[in-house]
């Protein structure tokens, strides 16, 4: 989005602001909102009126309804917070862009990648804030991850391994890379360097239970400096798995999300050629290995609420009149790999090219 420049009684004045599906995360979004002065909540909006109600409580001043149209028409309303069934993302956003609203949408940014698109360009068209809810993004670690990849302190990227598993809800509508992968992925966005972004995806899954789709899958992403990430998605683990290594040719940084005590552990350790530079092939294939064995740092981190500090990037954006860290480009994005991760379950797990890969002609 263009950026343009807010009014000091735009900058001192709350957005108003209004969610709409009081849900599975709605109630989080609307906690997270009331308590947030950068924004003022005005509507708490569901089909269900009563569930709307009793997600606001007894003696909320914040209005009710199961009128969208009455939300979008309040005058009051800068920005909408989107948490209905990714089957509805699509009309219920671009009823709030054609509307002059600020969009924030829980993940999936959309069902499909070709309404992503849409959300995308409507949003550029009309020089919104198009905004992904990717809730891991915002964590102190993923903060710090971003940090040591970027300044490359952990060297050139090597490899990635992500693994989230547990023994979740098998859910009715969508498989377990729909449901769980967009985490994963949406910290691979934030973290890798533009330069380095995924060009390609190979997946492998199995429907063990026989319920129709997925309970367990494998995604192999190319990346465009030749490195690999892999992204591993389980609902039947009897164990609960949340870690993410990121291998540099420095260092290597380790994310255990469960571990409160030590989140991320930086290592001095891997392994180096002797002046690699100086050998052919032949005699780079001969040469001994050295192993490196350094110092393991685990970095303090802060402890804040991912919600939180994503509520706080969402008005900073419409403040600043610039694209937040999970734009809407961003959503699409994983989207986009999600589609291609279908493609390959299709093909018997054969590698498929991202469509903006092959919209720009990378070589893959």
């Amino acid at each position: 989005m263009t950026a343009t420049a807010p009014t000091a009684r735009t900058e001192a004045r709350p957005l108003g602001l209004a969610v709409v599906g009081a849900g599975y995360w709605g109630p989080n979004l609307v906690r997270n909102f009331q308590a947030a002065e950068e924004f003022r909540l005005r509507w708490v909006c569901d089909l269900d009126l009563a569930r709307a109600q009793r997600v606001l409580g007894e003696y909320s001043t914040v209005s009710a309804t199961d009128d969208y149209a009455a939300v979008l028409a309040d005058p009051g309303v800068a920005a909408i917070a989107v948490a209905t069934p990714a089957a509805t993302h699509l009309e219920v956003a671009l009823a709030a862009l054609r509307a002059g609203k600020h969009v924030l949408v829980e993940k999936p940014l959309a069902a499909t990648g070709e309404e992503g698109r849409l959300l995308v360009a409507e949003a550029e068209r009309r020089n919104l804030v198009l905004m992904c809810d990717h809730t891991y993004c915002y964590t102190p670690a993923v903060g710090r991850i971003r940090e040591l990849v970027g300044s490359g302190e952990i060297g050139d990227i090597q490899y990635v391994d992500s693994v989230r598993i547990n023994l979740g809800l098998v859910q009715k509508d969508v498989d377990v890379l729909w449901d769980l992968a967009p985490h994963d992925l949406s910290i691979l966005d934030v973290v890798l360097p533009e330069e380095d972004r995924p060009i390609a995806v190979a997946a492998q899954a199995a429907d063990p239970l026989g319920v129709g789709h997925a309970c367990v899958a494998y995604l192999t992403l190319r990346l465009a400096s030749g490195a690999i990430a892999h992204v591993h998605v389980n609902w039947l683990s009897p164990t609960k798995v949340r870690t993410t290594m990121v291998g540099g040719s420095k260092r290597t940084v380790v994310w255990d999300d469960l571990n409160p005590q030590q989140r991320i552990a930086l290592f001095d350790r891997g392994v180096d050629l002797s002046s690699p530079d100086q050998l052919d092939a032949g005699e780079r294939r001969e040469l001994m290995v050295n192993y490196r064995s350094g110092d393991m740092v685990a970095p303090a981190l802060g402890e804040k609420e991912a919600l939180r500090a994503m509520v706080e990037e969402f008005a900073a954006a419409i403040r600043q009149g610039r694209a937040p860290l999970t734009d809407g480009r961003s959503g699409l994005r994983v989207l986009e790999i999600l589609e291609a991760a279908a493609q390959s379950l299709e093909r018997q797990g054969a590698l498929v090219p991202l469509p903006s890969v092959q919209r720009v002609g990378v070589a893959w």
